[in-house]
């Protein structure tokens, strides 16, 4: 018998130039090209799941029900995926096919990715991925590096990339510069020392 091999857990996350992540709608859009959504949708669809903190779903649950279908697929994609709400506070999840895990956070994550099926997505980086990169649970980090300088960023806002603070041992998996000036650059989380 073979063992099936772990899925992956990647995080997706929109950062400018000074490490904003909060509110990228505010300043990504202009940077979204036909290339960077061609990778967004590849990504989408290179995934059979979502893992969700709190905030990232509530935004999500609110925008993506009522989101035009699209040529590509993108928008169903997003609304029929089975969805992970990882939340201590959240009593209900009724965007479609949503779960809210709420006990042991990184033993119901490692047995979501022992079962079979493609990757994990997550979108954002912060508690959620911080627990994950904690418990060596979170496989791949894709950081979406917008040339812009947005000077609004607060620490106490969680606004930031690297918030939660903690030491991560990282290696460049790979990178992708697209026409418009982003660099998408995979990490993965090495040994800790």
């Amino acid at each position: 018998m073979t063992d099936t091999p772990a899925r992956k857990v990647i995080a997706s996350t929109y950062v400018s130039l000074d490490g904003v992540i909060a509110n990228p709608h505010l300043w990504m859009l202009s940077y979204m090209t036909e290339e960077g959504q061609q990778y967004a949708l590849e990504q989408l669809f290179a995934s059979d799941a979502l893992l969700l903190g709190r905030d990232t779903y509530e935004g999500f649950a609110q925008a993506w029900p009522s989101m035009p279908r699209d040529e590509a697929g993108f928008a169903d994609r997003m609304n029929n995926l089975p969805k992970y709400v990882v939340s201590t506070t959240l009593e209900r999840a009724d965007w479609e096919n949503s779960t809210i895990i709420s006990g042991d956070v990184a033993k119901e994550i490692a047995e979501l990715k022992r079962q079979p099926g493609k990757d994990i997505l997550m979108y954002g980086f912060g508690r959620l991925a911080r627990t994950l990169l904690d418990n060596d649970l979170l496989d791949e980090l894709r950081f979406w590096v917008h040339p812009v300088l947005v000077g609004e960023g607060r620490v106490e806002n969680g606004d930031l990339l690297f918030r939660d603070g903690g030491a991560a041992n990282l290696r460049l998996a790979g990178q992708t510069v697209l026409s418009s000036g982003v660099v998408i650059l995979r990490y993965q989380p090495t040994e800790k020392q």
